[in-house]
């Protein structure tokens, strides 16, 4: 029996793909857990278009994460923070204070995109990569002074 797989299933294949599985396995395993529909025509013709939107707007969400890379390649962010004596800070700088650094520049970063080694502590220059996925990586400059 032909289907068209709707989720990953181990050892079989991956969302969209047409596979060949036995009857019972259709029936009894994959039907029941919505993992996969019966293969006819007017399916094969639907899911094989929505596969080449779906293919389209990741290309053009790839270009704009590299438009973005780009645009903050070598960027220095400046950060105000307050510190004490020997120049530590109270507190530290994470990635989410980055984050909405970058959205005052006007560049919309997820925190979970900016890469710290661990939280700046001390005044002074640091290093920052963004990561967008796809190899779309950019070095940040971060340069935290005294408030």
């Amino acid at each position: 029996m032909k289907v068209i797989l709707q989720k990953d299933v181990k050892n079989l294949g991956k969302v969209g793909d047409l596979v060949n599985v036995t009857t019972g396995y259709a029936r009894n395993y994959l039907f029941p857990r919505q993992m996969a529909l019966t293969a006819t025509e007017t399916k094969v013709k639907e899911f094989a278009h929505l596969k080449k939107i779906a293919e389209a707007k990741k290309k053009k969400a790839v270009g704009e994460r590299q438009e973005l890379i780009k645009k903050i390649q070598g960027l220095n962010v400046v950060i105000k923070a307050t510190a004490g004596e020997n120049e530590k800070l109270f507190g530290a700088v994470t990635n989410n204070d980055l984050s909405n650094e970058l959205e005052k520049m006007g560049y919309s970063i997820d925190r979970r995109d900016i890469h710290i080694e661990e939280p700046i502590r001390m005044l002074g220059s640091h290093k920052a990569s963004v990561k967008l996925g796809e190899g779309a990586e950019a070095e940040l400059a971060i340069s935290v002074e005294r408030a």
